[in-house]
């Protein structure tokens, strides 16, 4: 007897492109981090500038998904992909004009609200909606897309921004991106297959349904908390590698470098997590997840070694690569797909707020202290925290028994 399914070639087609998509998009947000000494230099000095033009641009996107999750509902991926794109140029071209609101203003407003967030959770909830069977792999690869540019851009900023400055760098990459993704999204994003509505709750008729017993929104709460708190952790030496290393004595190049590892590796490995995700779901994923990032990110604390800082590098890319494509993944195993439209945004609104505050904290932090072993410590305290909520949610699906101890695929 064969099982009917939604997926296709095309529907691999779909996830590939929208890799591409969000690989470009996102390396506007990694010139910053990048070029983050010198940027500060230009702009007085404080690091906590740049690192405030970084943290605006990554709320701006996650807060700019609630309004864009809708919008492509109603009027189409497609049509809110290009908006951001053009967006992004846009903002690019303001944030190099010298001041730091006008670097605040391009990032925040431009390459975040209106920009990324054209692309980020939009492209989520599509391509969700083009699996049933391989939904954890094909949100794993999507998900790839933002670390595939820190894998790949990085390196290449270094040398531009070292050849050309870093304002001659955001008006080249504006231009970028918008030749390469305006095309490939009118070409590529129709309409996704419908997918059948569906929830991993308990629905007894006249009652309130029940995620592990629990009202769905009180675990909803829990999830969305969890992706915050790792996202702080997760976030710091993402932005603040590359300055760490220039701080110990080893070249922008290495640091670069460093960034690029630890960022290739998140690729290589979270193909892998998509598959176990597939297997074991997503919130056990997610345990295991937080687990190594927060043994990872101890590592930055303790290891001022260049190669040993390689090693964590490599060790933190591993530990963190599984954990936003899983928490998209656990929206859409424990609620209903009609939901989607809206959980999914507020799951990467709350991300991307922890990614903000930790850029912004750990510039902060640096700021006050001139180094940077407490902010990665305070990344170490926030991943525990993490832990803790994820292991109470994991705790009450083991105790609580019956039809919401699983999820129905959606």
């Amino acid at each position: 007897m064969t099982t009917q399914t939604i997926e296709t070639r095309a529907s691999w087609v779909v996830a590939s492109v929208s890799l591409v998509l969000a690989a470009v998009a996102f390396g506007a947000l990694w010139i910053v981090a990048v070029g983050l000494k010198t940027i500060a230099a230009d702009l007085g000095g404080a690091r906590s500038a740049p690192s405030l033009a970084s943290s605006l641009a990554w709320l701006g996107s996650s807060v700019g998904g609630l309004m864009m999750g809708p919008l492509a509902e109603r009027y189409g991926v497609r049509s809110t992909v290009i908006f951001g794109a053009v967006s992004i140029c846009i903002g690019l071209f303001i944030s190099q004009l010298g001041e730091t609101w006008q670097l605040y203003l391009g990032h925040g407003l431009f390459i975040g609200l209106l920009g990324t967030a054209g692309l980020n959770a939009p492209l989520y909830i599509y391509v969700s909606r083009w699996f049933d069977r391989r939904r954890g792999s094909a949100l794993a690869l999507l998900s790839s897309g933002l670390y595939l540019a820190g894998t790949v851009w990085p390196p290449i900023f270094e040398r531009a921004i070292a050849m050309v400055g870093w304002r001659m760098t955001m008006l080249a990459y504006g231009v970028l991106v918008a030749a390469v993704i305006v095309p490939l999204a009118v070409v590529f994003l129709k309409q996704a297959p419908e997918t059948p509505t569906a929830t991993g709750a308990t629905v007894v008729p006249g009652e309130t349904p029940h995620v592990f017993g629990w009202p769905p929104n009180v675990v909803f709460g829990l999830l969305v908390a969890a992706a915050f708190l790792c996202c702080v952790t997760m976030s710091m030496p993402q932005n603040h590698l590359v300055a760490l290393c220039s701080d110990l004595g080893y070249s922008a190049q290495s640091g670069a470098a460093m960034l690029s590892l630890l960022l290739g590796v998140g690729v290589l490995t979270r193909q892998i997590w998509g598959a176990i995700a597939d297997r074991i779901g997503g919130l056990s994923t997610l345990l295991i997840s937080s687990l190594l990032q927060g043994l990872a990110m101890t590592g930055f604390v303790v290891t001022q070694d260049e190669w040993g800082l390689y090693g964590v590098a490599a060790a933190f890319g591993a530990g963190f690569s599984a954990l936003i494509p899983a928490y998209v993944l656990a929206v859409r195993e424990y609620f209903p797909a009609r939901e989607a439209s809206w959980r999914v945004p507020v799951v990467l609104l709350l991300s991307g707020s922890g990614m903000s505050t930790g850029t912004w904290l750990a510039g902060a932090l640096y700021d006050y202290f001139g180094f940077y072993a407490p902010a990665f410590a305070v990344g170490v305290a926030f991943n525990i925290a993490n832990f803790i909520v994820l292991a109470t949610l994991i705790l009450r699906r083991r105790h609580y028994t019956g039809a919401s101890a699983g999820a129905i695929p959606a």
